[in-house]
């Protein structure tokens, strides 16, 4: 049960009444509130005091600021306010809104403290305070980190409750009965004779009253959409292929534009020749942008092959140009000089490993490109009053502000109108796309240009996930694991990102012990210390960011450390794990996959357990080893979020991350020559395919005190358990990704 404190601001625009009248809804539990973007797009006789609800003539409108990019969060925060509302689906409609710094994201507060998920201290709970405060203060509109839910799950819910209670107030106004007789119900309010007026025609009447702020959240055993199986509100345009992403627009009068960008990421341009790209069919034009030029054409396909035929001189890379220069940065980085942070230091860890070293071993995580199905792309018209924008971004704010750099413009005068984006996996973090359009198109001002990268460009030029190697040391006594001690180097993702954004970079980097650090076991002496490698080819977030090479480290090296104490890996990890949500997932996952049964011939299991985003997950993978390689048959996962708000996307979202996390394991990796990228596309960048994938089964817990997210979390244990699975088939311990340099896969 949760109550709404009372919001200063309760500011009402009434207007000439040109449409039948509006409200909006919303809440914040914050002493000052933002003002309300939906303000400036409220008709005649409408009104609004927050930002989330919207009615308008015939029309409901639920906004949800979070960036949809095919992990259904339009569908979820959706149902989040229609639960409270008394909503049903199909009811209303769902917009992305306008990026407005009243949409900052909460969320991101747990993660951007030093302390594990687990740690409730005063210490921890006051850093988590101070970081929402400097979040909010920064108006940071962000989606990524699995943070959707948890920034949404009450704020939203307390706005669909206020919107409810103040159409109930002016019902009572129109019928004269009291609210408490009065009641609400599929986008009506009830009286007690059965006579139902809906939303839309009371919303006149509450655009005039006062709202009602002080409201009552729902128990759970009243909930009619949070928690049940339901179809996503997304699924019927994306199953039919009229989903409209950003690179199916159309804008009247547009223009279409293909770039080519020094391949060498961060390298200049020495000189071009595009004589023969200007005298192709339908090109207009061929003009500079930083680092390469863009081609102008009245189709993509004309601009993508007169991109081709541009004679090119590019300058070198500011990184090693091999591959092996980039491995030996990172193996020269475990120095004092370079260690960016001890992370852990728990018990004796030199006097454990004195007393008998077990193992002393290294493992190497590649780069790893994003590669989503849509191609990166964006749309910009840029004019003298201001600039408009259509593409699907993660950090809408902070786009304004790099656009508005480059056209002279001020941040506000620049209108984004987000789209759902065909996947990301952090890859539309980035700004590089939207600046390169909005460059041509400030040279054409007045004409709208579609900028689409062809998918060899776009491969070109990703930021992938950055690259690590891990040293180990352990030991073991009596049977049991006595002690770990880990070493990271990584360059740093969130240097080279937010350096790109242009905005604060933080001092130490957790994501180069995310997945390692705040693990929830007590291992008795355990040490963790990160070295920040220098910068090498520029990187960015990918899915679970550094959780995933870290969950392949840390797991591993436990799994070789379990072996070596000859314990039982399934029984030694839940005997270490020392929080108690942490263990119930190990122990259902355990349950669900009969661990210590019977196995045919050939067969293998491994285990892995991995904490990221504050969500505890395991996952067992059991493989064949057949004549031709490697079959991998099932998977097992389990992880809590505290609340399950979908369990139909749940699971999606858990299969979807396992197959995602399995394919690049097995496949993928990003290497350079002469300072670019060896692999173009999907034929040298393979994910899972169909026949490889294996069953899945999966199984949401909700013993956990927060309310969590799912969209990365399902990722990081998958290669550690693939891997410890074919250990268990083969013998063959492999420390490296991709696995398929070490062993066939059928």
């Amino acid at each position: 049960m949760g109550k709404v404190g009372k919001i200063a601001r309760r500011t009402f625009l009434i207007g000439s009444a040109a449409v039948v009248g509006g409200v909006a809804f919303g809440v914040y539990k914050v002493k000052t509130p933002y003002a309300n973007p939906l303000e400036q797009d409220l008709s005649g006789g409408a009104a609004t005091f927050n930002p989330w609800v919207v009615i308008d003539g015939d029309t409901i409108t639920l906004i949800g600021p979070h960036g949809d990019k095919g992990q259904g969060v339009a569908h979820s925060q959706a149902i989040l306010i229609a639960e409270e509302m008394d909503l049903e689906l199909g009811q209303f409609q769902v917009s992305f809104g306008k990026p407005d710094k009243a949409y900052w994201n909460r969320g991101l507060a747990d993660e951007g403290v030093p302390f594990l998920s687990t740690d409730d201290s005063f210490a921890a709970e006051t850093m988590r305070g101070f970081m929402g405060g400097m979040v909010k203060l920064l108006g940071m509109q962000i989606t990524g980190g699995s943070t959707t839910i948890p920034d949404s799950f009450d704020k939203l819910r307390e706005a669909g409750a206020m919107a409810r209670e103040t159409l109930k107030a002016a019902a009572a106004e129109k019928s004269g009965i009291n609210t408490t007789a009065l009641k609400t119900e599929a986008g009506h309010v009830v009286l007690p004779d059965g006579t139902k007026l809906s939303y839309q025609e009371l919303a006149p009447i509450a655009a005039g009253l006062n709202p009602v702020t002080d409201v009552t959240l729902r128990e759970p055993s009243q909930w009619r959409l949070i928690g049940k199986p339901m179809e996503r509100l997304d699924i019927l345009a994306k199953s039919t292929g009229t989903q409209t992403y950003g690179i199916d627009l159309e804008i009247p009068g547009a223009v279409h534009a293909a770039v080519k960008v020094n391949p060498r990421q961060g390298g200049t341009l020495n000189g071009y020749d595009a004589t023969e790209a200007l005298s192709m069919r339908g090109v207009s034009k061929v003009v500079e942008i930083t680092g390469g030029v863009a081609v102008i054409a009245d189709n993509t396909w004309r601009a993508f092959q007169a991109a081709e035929a541009v004679e090119l001189d590019w300058a070198e890379a500011p990184y090693p140009a091999e591959m092996d220069g980039h491995w030996e940065a990172m193996a020269a980085s475990f120095t004092d000089k370079q260690l960016d942070k001890e992370w852990r230091n728990d018990g004796e860890v030199e006097a454990a490993l004195a007393d008998g070293k077990a193992i002393e071993v290294e493992y190497r995580s590649p780069y790893v490109a994003h590669a989503p199905l849509e191609p990166l792309n964006a749309t910009v018209l840029v004019e003298d009053a201001g600039v408009t924008v259509w593409t699907g971004h993660q950090i809408p704010r902070q786009l304004q502000v790099l656009i508005s750099a480059i056209t002279g413009h001020d941040a506000e005068q620049v209108t984004l109108h987000n789209q759902f984006m065909g996947g990301s996996f952090g890859h539309r973090l980035e700004f590089e796309h939207v600046k390169q359009a909005t460059e041509i198109a400030n040279q054409m001002r007045g004409t709208p240009v579609k900028l689409t990268y062809s998918r060899e460009e776009d491969m070109a030029h990703d930021f992938p996930r950055h690259p690590g190697i891990a040293r180990a040391s352990g030991a073991v006594k009596d049977g049991r694991v006595a002690a770990l001690d880990l070493q990271v180097a990584m360059p740093s993702v969130i240097g080279s990102q937010m350096g790109r954004a242009q905005l604060p970079v933080p001092g130490p980097d957790s994501q180069i012990a995310a997945g390692a650090w705040n693990n929830p076991y007590t291992l008795p002496n355990y040490r963790m210390r990160a070295y920040r490698a220098p910068e090498l080819a520029p990187v960015s977030s990918w899915r679970s960011v550094g959780a995933a090479p870290n969950g392949f480290f840390f797991d591993t090296a436990l799994d070789e450390l379990i072996h070596a104490a000859g314990a039982d890996p399934m029984e030694e990890r839940i005997r270490l794990m020392g929080h108690d949500v942490s263990r119930k997932v190990l122990e259902t996952v355990a349950e669900m996959s009969s661990w210590g049964g019977q196995l045919g011939p050939n067969k293998g299991r491994g285990v892995a357990f991995v904490e990221s985003f504050g969500v505890p997950t395991a996952e067992v993978v059991e493989v064949t080893n057949t004549e031709d390689g490697i079959r991998i048959d099932k998977v097992w996962v389990t992880a809590d979020v505290g609340t399950v708000v979908d369990p139909v996307n749940f699971e999606n979202l858990v299969q979807g991350g396992v197959v995602f996390a399995l394919g690049h394991a097995i496949n993928c990796e990003i290497t350079y020559a002469d300072g670019m990228a060896e692999q173009s596309n999907y034929d040298s960048h393979e994910g899972m395919r169909l026949y490889q994938c294996p069953e899945i089964f999966v199984k949401g817990l909700e013993n956990g005190d927060k309310v969590r997210g799912i969209g990365e979390p399902p990722v990081p244990p998958a290669a550690p358990a693939l891997g410890n699975a074919i250990f268990a088939a083969t013998g063959q311990r492999i420390r490296e990704m991709p696995f398929n340099k070490h062993i066939a896969f059928v």
